[in-house]
């Protein structure tokens, strides 16, 4: 059994002392020449030169066509400083330390993730900070390369803790923070910023962390930055994105167009950076970036954002009403649902599933949104399982609707379990009991996963309408029969 490290001292005395002493060395000294006004180039290059690898590593990189574009030949650090400039040295030293400190360790799936994020929101607040602060670049550079150094240097070194960790993340319906806390005794935040004190790491970082409605253009540029690259993982095209755009053009004074073409620009930038370095690894983690690609998506995403029509939804349940009193054969009550709630109540994806195959499973019996064609033809869930009890059943037996994904929910996130997850994915639904008197039928479900959007009070009310119309038809028809 490994160390165990519990709370914020333990940790920062374990990665000082046992796991990082040569990355914090080699960054703490790089980070003292900064503040230092008049630090020569030979004191950076005395730096370097302590460390072979590092030296060759620097010197690869600066004869690399981003960083060299003249391509005249660099042999020497002191020759890299004079040709690319004291800073750009000082920031390739400073990133190649972290990449190899910490991925020739572990190079586990999360730490990779989190510096191919790193990166990318290091070029994307670099990049901002040239409107608004330039000769600050290189420092907001390095504050938002290193704004989840706590979490990286976790990542890198927790060992055993680390592995627990991930298996606890891996859960559905975790709550991350309470994990993280639970697991290492204090928060990635607390790490972070007990690391960035320890290390001498500037104050930008400090600052950014504490206030991301500052006015100061340094923080805000690395704030913007570190934003932009998480946003990025949920799409281009994401409304977390449009908000970042405006506020990115707001900050700059330039125009949303140019803020996107900006933002997308660095994005492939931080491709080019990452692969300068070495880390092809850690290119395909940033999210891709292909102008026309992103048009067309935006257009259509503009078109294919579902929005409510009353009328429509009127419309349905006036019909369902109507079926309710004098009859409707099932395929034309289910269509009218579906149609209901999809056009009207401007749920993205719905559908019905049924008790099928003497109710040993559920299988869909009508779904209506994109991507719902693969249910219809192969969406198949065993009903009753004790050892592994899911939401379709649990909806049906306690004849509830229910909106999951918000807090009055949380408690039941262990039945959305790993089958559903794959066929239905992640994110807010509803579900609800179709039932025909006391006879269970099977579930209704809706999301609106296609754009990510939250869904709304509003929808749920239409949904849980719609689910005791149609309760009414199939009672009826039940009668009837």
């Amino acid at each position: 059994m490994g160390v165990r490290s519990q709370g914020l001292q333990a940790w920062i005395e374990r990665l000082n002392q046992s796991e990082l002493p040569a990355l914090a060395g080699v960054v703490q000294d790089l980070q003292r020449l900064t503040r230092e006004q008049h630090a020569s180039v030979q004191q950076l290059a005395d730096v370097l030169l302590r460390d072979a690898a590092l030296t060759s590593k620097v010197l690869r990189i600066g004869n690399s066509s981003y960083y060299n574009p003249s391509q005249e030949a660099i042999k020497t650090i002191t020759r890299a400083i004079v040709m690319i400039g004291f800073d750009n040295v000082r920031l390739i030293s400073l990133s190649v330390s972290l990449i190899d400190g910490l991925l020739d360790r572990a190079p586990r799936h999360q730490l990779q993730e989190l510096l191919a994020r790193s990166f990318h929101a290091a070029v994307q607040a670099r990049n901002v900070s040239g409107y608004v602060m330039p000769r600050h670049e290189e420092e907001v550079f390095i504050a938002a390369l290193l704004f989840n150094v706590g979490e990286l240097a976790f990542w890198g070194c927790g060992g055993e803790q680390a592995d627990e960790l991930a298996a606890m993340l891996a859960q559905p319906g975790v709550k991350a923070e309470e994990a993280v806390q639970q697991v290492l005794g204090t928060s990635f935040r607390q790490l972070t910023l007990g690391l960035t004190k320890s290390w001498n790491l500037g104050e930008l970082i400090s600052l950014a962390h504490s206030a991301a409605s500052s006015s100061d253009a340094g923080v805000r540029s690395v704030s913007l930055g570190v934003r932009i690259s998480e946003a990025a993982l949920e799409g281009w095209g994401s409304s977390r994105m449009s908000g970042l755009i405006s506020e990115y053009a707001a900050f700059t004074g330039v125009t949303e167009e140019d803020a996107l073409r900006l933002i997308l620009a660095s994005a492939d930038e931080a491709v080019e950076v990452a692969s300068t370095f070495g880390a092809d690894r850690l290119c395909r983690l940033i999210p891709s970036t292909d102008p026309e690609q992103i048009q067309l998506q935006q257009s259509q995403r503009q078109v294919s954002l579902l929005q409510p029509n009353l009328l429509k939804m009127q419309q349905a349940l006036q019909d369902l009403g109507l079926m309710a009193t004098r009859g409707g054969d099932v395929g034309l009550i289910l269509q009218t649902l579906l149609d209901g709630l999809h056009h009207g109540a401007g749920l993205e994806r719905v559908m019905v599933a049924v008790l099928a195959d003497r109710q040993t499973c559920f299988r869909v019996r009508g779904a209506i949104g994109e991507g719902t064609q693969k249910w219809t033809e192969e969406f198949l869930l065993p009903a009753e399982q004790p050892e592994q009890p899911h939401i379709f059943s649990y909806a049906l037996r306690q004849r509830q609707s229910l909106w999951m994904g918000v807090p009055a929910s949380y408690n039941l996130e262990d039945l959305v379990t790993q089958p559903i997850r794959q066929w239905l994915g992640k994110g807010m639904f509803f579900i609800a009991p179709l039932m025909a008197g006391t006879h269970e039928i099977g579930v209704l479900y809706a999301d609106c996963r296609i754009s990510g959007r939250a869904l709304k009070h509003e929808q749920f009310v239409a949904f849980q309408r719609f689910t005791q119309l149609v309760g009414r038809c199939l009672a009826a028809l039940s009668r009837r029969s």
